[in-house]
């Protein structure tokens, strides 16, 4: 081991005394931190996904140019010769090597350490995920290094080394492209697939380290390692002797037991989820409702084995999810799996189900080519089936099974209520909240005006729902309201400062008349409408010339989670528009804020324009902290129900809803919440959007960029230059000590 770590010094110290090695590392950071900082500043989200992703194509390059000198110019320089003549072996100087070259590019990767730091340090990027990446971006240095000096092995000529090896490493990142997987037969695509490193460094960056994608890394390594062995044990045998051919079958075994074990591999279990609310774990509610099961389930999974390889991916993540279910159910879960294009009988129960064959392409012969195949399932319980024709998506798929499984084994429904009348939001124009709420509760809407109903009664309304009233509740349906929270009735009060006029850009102030009922509960709504010059959504201002022009819009404030509360675990952000704020009194017992603005929010008059494109004037005293939405619990002895309160009712249009997914989730779990059904709100808030970036002033934006965009490279160049400079003052000092 001792001659390992000396020839690795050795190579890594060939590499740190040479010019040539900083100008890499500085070209490579370059790159990558220019392009990263582009793409994460102009999306304003907090991942280093966008430098990770870059991350394969640019290893293609930089790891065969940093390997492509380490066993080409030994044997060019004929002291390859001189290497084997000492006492260490073929395999401890590919080792060394190796360790070597790694490290130099790990070092590289390191400077790209500080922007993760910073990213982490000013926003709320999830730590594990960061974690996995970077161990990803080390198993793929590693693969690459590998081969990079078994192709430096190979030859005499540095560029012949650099382009085998980059053409190899591009080679391994292209057929994992669909554009090239569509020009292959279905099985071949899905082979393919599993031998390149695109799906498995993906599924190592998004924070999950599977043991089936450490296995292709690590065997990967080891094969190229085995040939660079191989290349240079090569040096001192005959082609004709019987060594020679032991060393080539050897090898050649090496090869086909890497490649079989990573066809095969794809079926072996075991992964770590590191990601900060375990996304890709199956979470406690489900855990719950699986092991509660006292009857038996069945999920029948309808897959083809010739679908394209980007869906081939996504399965592999639906069986997985399929057997972490059925482990866990107690054997109460039954999961089978069928290949329709195999079996008529399958295909025609597929049918009966409604699951039917979904058209792709292939390319065959320059051509496009029309192929069929299935891929859905249905969920069976006694006599009943949920049906999932196509599954388009997994990021949701435990919460959808789970929510069917839940309303199929669960007769007991309790009834949500939507306040009907007086401008508030009727069921029908919050999109998607049926869809997440019928398999649970009972939906209905109430008209609380007059003498058209009798009182709301807390046994048989679960949850009463005031959608943005926009007009002031009559007396009777204030009363009614007021009876029904003082019963222990649960409410979710979304409130509507403003009503918008389509004749004049001035709002019209709008009250729903429940301000007091809120008040009595400790929270007091502000005057005026909340804005956040730190953190908003980016609107249209219009075509001025030939550009669309995109700017933030400080009245629809991106907001952040206040507190660690059951409703907004899990959820990043939320987008409101045209919002008031509520602030909590000092004495208000049991309630708690749900979302705030950043440290840069303010308030305007209700009546002040709301022009996209104004200025937005404020002194430094009107900054502060604005707390939108809170949940009142009560505490012992108070028999009022539950109260989630919120600054904004249009967070629930479309509008806010395409740009921002979350608000639908919050939606829903504020009203599990309220129902006492908590059970699966941590199901549904399993989010992996990756949250916003936000700075709290121009200087830290800044600070994070060029810091790291200059001063990273800079760094480099300032120790290369301490470093090269001194290599003569050193190499003298050593030959001194060798006189003396």
């Amino acid at each position: 081991m001792s001659r390992i770590l000396t020839i690795a010094r050795r190579e890594l110290r060939s590499y740190v005394d040479q010019p040539t090695a900083y100008v890499l590392v500085v070209a490579f950071l370059g790159i990558t931190l220019f392009l990263a900082f582009r793409t994460m500043y102009a999306t304003s989200v907090a991942t280093l996904r966008p430098m990770f992703d870059l991350l394969p194509v640019l290893f293609a390059v930089f790891v065969p140019a940093a390997t492509m000198r380490s066993l080409a110019e030994e044997r060019r320089g004929k002291t390859l010769d001189w290497l084997m003549a000492q006492p260490i072996t073929e395999g401890e100087l590919v080792v060394g090597k190796f360790l070597g070259n790694w490290t130099f590019v790990l070092l590289a990767l390191a400077g790209t350490l500080p922007t993760a730091v910073g990213v982490l340090v000013v926003s709320e990027a999830d730590r594990g995920i960061v974690v996995a990446q970077y161990l990803g971006g080390s198993l793929l240095a590693a693969q690459l290094t590998a081969l990079g000096l078994w192709a430096s092995a190979i030859t005499r000529n540095q560029i012949t080394a650099f382009i085998v090896a980059s053409a190899l490493s591009v080679t391994l990142f292209l057929i994992g492209l669909p554009i090239v997987q569509i020009g292959l037969p279905p099985t071949v695509a899905g082979a393919v697939a599993q031998l390149s490193l695109v799906s498995h460094f993906e599924n190592v960056a998004r924070g999950v380290v599977d043991l089936r994608d450490v296995l292709y890394f690590v065997s990967t390594t080891a094969l190229f390692l085995a040939l660079a062995w191989g290349a240079v044990s090569s040096e001192r045998l005959s082609p004709e002797g019987a060594e020679f051919r032991r060393l080539r079958v050897g090898v050649l075994t090496a090869a086909a037991v890497v490649l079989v074990l990573n066809l095969v591999g794809s079926r072996v279990r075991g992964r770590v989820d590191l990601t900060r609310n375990d996304l890709y774990t199956l979470s406690a509610g489900t855990r719950e409702l699986l092991r509660g099961l006292d009857d038996l389930v069945q999920i029948e999974l309808y897959a083809s084995a010739e679908l394209p390889s980007e869906v081939q991916l996504q399965l592999r993540d639906v069986r997985d999810l399929l057997a972490d279910m059925r482990r866990t159910s107690n054997g109460q879960l039954l999961v089978r799996d069928f290949d329709p294009a195999a079996d008529e009988e399958v295909a025609q129960r597929a049918a009966e189900l409604g699951i039917g064959p979904v058209e792709f392409n292939v390319l065959r012969d320059d051509n496009f080519e029309v192929r069929q195949g299935w891929y859905g399932l249905a969920v069976t319980y006694a006599d009943e089936s949920e049906v999932t024709p196509l599954i388009q998506r997994t990021d949701d798929l435990e919460f959808r099974l789970a929510s069917q499984i839940y309303r199929m084994t669960t007769t007991e429904r309790a009834t949500v209520a939507f306040l009907g009348g007086f401008g508030a939001k009727t069921l029908g124009q919050m999109p998607g909240l049926r869809e997440s709420l019928a398999d649970r509760y009972e939906l209905t809407t109430v008209d609380l005006a007059g003498d058209s109903t009798g009182a709301l009664d807390p046994d048989s309304t679960r949850v009463l729902v005031v959608g943005g009233a926009t007009e002031p509740l009559d007396s009777l349906a204030q009363a009614r309201v007021e009876a029904y929270v003082e019963r222990g009735g649960a409410t979710l009060l979304l409130l509507e400062p403003i009503v918008l006029n389509s004749q004049s850009p001035m709002p019209i102030p709008a009250s729903s008349g429940l301000e007091t009922l809120v008040e009595e509960r400790g929270v007091t709504v502000a005057e005026g409408l909340v804005l956040d010059l730190a953190s908003s959504e980016r609107v249209s201002l219009g075509r001025q010339g030939m550009f669309n022009v995109i700017a933030p819009y400080p009245l629809w404030p991106v907001v952040r989670p206040s507190d660690d509360h059951a409703i907004t675990n899990g959820l990043n952000s939320m987008t409101l528009g045209w919002a008031t704020a509520l602030e909590i009194g000092p004495a208000a017992a049991g309630v708690s804020p749900l979302w705030s603005t950043s440290d840069n929010g303010a308030l305007q008059p209700v009546t002040a324009p709301i022009f996209p494109d104004q200025d937005w004037i404020f002194d430094e005293e009107d900054f502060a902290t604005r707390t939108v939405a809170a949940a009142v619990l009560p505490e012992d002895g108070d028999e009022r129900g539950r109260m989630i309160v919120v600054g904004d009712a249009s967070f629930v249009e479309p509008t806010f809803l395409q740009s921002n997914p979350e608000n639908r989730l919050f939606l829903a779990n504020a009203i599990d919440w309220l129902a006492q059904d908590e059970a699966l709100i941590g199901i549904r808030s399993k989010n992996r959007t990756p949250p916003a970036l936000v700075f709290e002033s121009d200087g830290t934006r800044n600070l994070l960029k060029w810091g790291n965009l200059v001063g990273v490279p800079l760094l480099f160049v300032l120790v290369g230059f301490a470093r090269v400079t001194g290599r003569r003052r050193r190499a003298e000092a050593r030959w001194r000590e060798v006189v003396s």
